[in-house]
């Protein structure tokens, strides 16, 4: 899960493979593991729109990760600026 740091708005979901998340920590910049094309991408490398790592937190089963970035332009490959900004429904107040 990615998310903004400076306003708290996630901005993508992708999957991390130990490889990616190495070359995450030691490069400072966002990279994913494509399933489809079983390699490493880096976040931003065609768009360069890139997501700058500030902090790396781990959930409490240590199975996810949370990326707060801070992002050099539209996340999206839509040009949105996240990936987050289809609403499907409002759920009323209970």
């Amino acid at each position: 899960v990615v998310q903004d740091i400076n306003t708290g708005h996630v901005l993508m979901v992708g999957y991390m493979s130990p490889g990616s998340l190495k070359r995450t920590m030691e490069g400072g910049q966002v990279w994913f593991y494509s399933r489809s094309r079983e390699d490493l991408w880096h976040k931003g490398e065609v768009s360069g729109n890139y997501m700058n790592v500030n902090e790396v937190w781990a959930d409490c089963d240590a199975d996810t990760l949370l990326l707060k970035v801070e992002p050099d332009g539209p996340i999206c490959h839509t040009g949105e600026s996240s990936c987050f900004f289809n609403k499907i429904a409002e759920v009323p107040e209970a």
